[in-house]
């Protein structure tokens, strides 16, 4: 893979990158619409992503080619106009505004080049991805030692914020720079507190199910239960002391429910509480090996977020019912932000390669069309090609 993109920046560029670099995507296992709430997240990084050649260049103009998306070719920008266009390349331009704007001033231009593994708006976070990398890349090639990779995934997010205009909580951009191998990471998305929780290889294989159908978090919903989040913490302080949702415990919550009037937001905030306290249950769960009941809370948190938040769709809910009836299946959920994408299920590894099988088949019987698996392991975090395998 470094061969690969090193040969497609030479090409486009007519001349050899400095960097070669490579940032995973991640899968949440779960604590979805948790992140924006100041709960806990439970995601990895996965060992598939995107990989990306740089240079920096002597004057104020940035070009950039992906191999993904070929119909472009290379793009040009300039750091006197760093604008949205509505392309790929506003995620990668973004991240350099917002380096500039809260890092360092950004003073010469670049030379990017990306190729990726990552099936594109499947819920696995190509964007905080492409987003991480481009931080890292920057970061080297200015070489500002000061640049933690936990500021990269906050650069990452504030660009998204405020550059693509998606109001995502810092779970992707954290997973994708902070990444273990063999490992999860339980982040306390209000404080960012992290600590590493091992999965047991030997005895869980990680299979997510790509629904086919894409979802685009601007253009979705996405927002507007960012907004109905809102409203029900602006209700509930009306006699709580709370700064986010995720502050409550469940018994807070239904001791004050009568303080939020609209039902739909009643719901939503019901979904918020209860799965931050089912991700702290499953990161205990997975403390004590107990991978039977890790998978029990990854279906509740399925149906939480089908019933309650409402972020699921027919599709979704038919991969995760066939799941639940396949031998050898621990748990299975949506993973994402939702209205499309994948499920992550958790499985006996001996059972994964019929489970793929099995599920191929049946929705293909239901949908006509094939519903790709990739069997992945958690992986590391953003790195140099040369220090990390991919």
């Amino acid at each position: 893979m470094n061969k690969k993109i090193f040969d497609l920046f030479s090409r486009s560029f007519g001349y050899s990158p400095t960097i070669t670099a490579f940032a995973p995507g991640r899968v949440n296992l779960i604590g979805e619409h948790t992140d924006y709430n100041g709960g806990h997240v439970f995601p990895c990084a996965i060992d598939l992503g995107i990989t990306g050649a740089a240079a920096i260049r002597s004057d104020r103009t940035i070009r950039l080619i992906s191999e993904n998306f070929p119909e472009t070719g290379i793009i040009e920008a300039s750091l006197d106009e760093m604008i949205p266009s509505h392309r790929w390349s506003d995620y990668p331009i973004g991240v350099i505004k917002s380096f500039s704007e809260t890092i360092e001033e950004v003073t010469c231009g670049f030379d990017f080049a990306f190729s990726g593994n990552l099936p594109d708006g499947a819920g696995l976070s190509s964007s905080a991805a492409l987003e991480v990398l481009t931080g890292f890349l920057v970061r080297e090639l200015l070489e500002n030692e000061n640049v933690s990779n936990e500021q990269l995934a906050l650069i990452g997010q504030h660009s998204e914020n405020q550059f693509i205009g998606v109001k995502c909580g810092i779970m992707d951009q954290f997973a994708s720079a902070m990444g273990k191998e063999d490992h999860a990471i339980l982040l306390n998305s209000d404080t960012l507190k992290f600590e590493y929780a091992p999965i047991p290889c030997s005895d869980a294989a990680i299979v997510i199910i790509n629904s086919g159908v894409k979802h685009s978090l601007a253009s979705s919903a996405y927002n507007q239960r960012r907004d109905e989040c809102q409203q029900a913490l602006t209700a509930l302080q009306k006699e709580l002391d709370v700064m986010s949702l995720c502050g409550l415990s469940m018994k807070q919550l239904n001791e004050h429910l009568h303080l939020i009037d609209n039902e739909i937001v009643r719901r939503r905030v019901l979904h918020a509480v209860s799965e931050n306290e089912r991700t702290l249950a499953a990161a205990k769960a997975l403390e004590k090996g107990d991978i039977v009941e890790f998978g029990r809370l990854m279906l509740e948190s399925h149906y939480s977020l089908r019933d309650d938040y409402e972020v699921s769709c027919k599709e979704l809910d038919f991969l995760v019912d066939t799941a639940r009836k396949h031998t050898g299946v621990y748990g299975s959920r949506m993973t994402g932000g939702g209205f499309g994408g994948c499920t992550v299920n958790l499985i006996r590894p001996y059972a994964a390669e019929s489970f793929i099988s099995a599920i191929n088949s049946a929705y293909k019987k239901e949908y006509g069309i094939e519903a790709k698996a990739y069997i992945v392991r958690a992986g590391s975090g953003v790195c140099r090609i040369d220090e990390c395998e991919v």
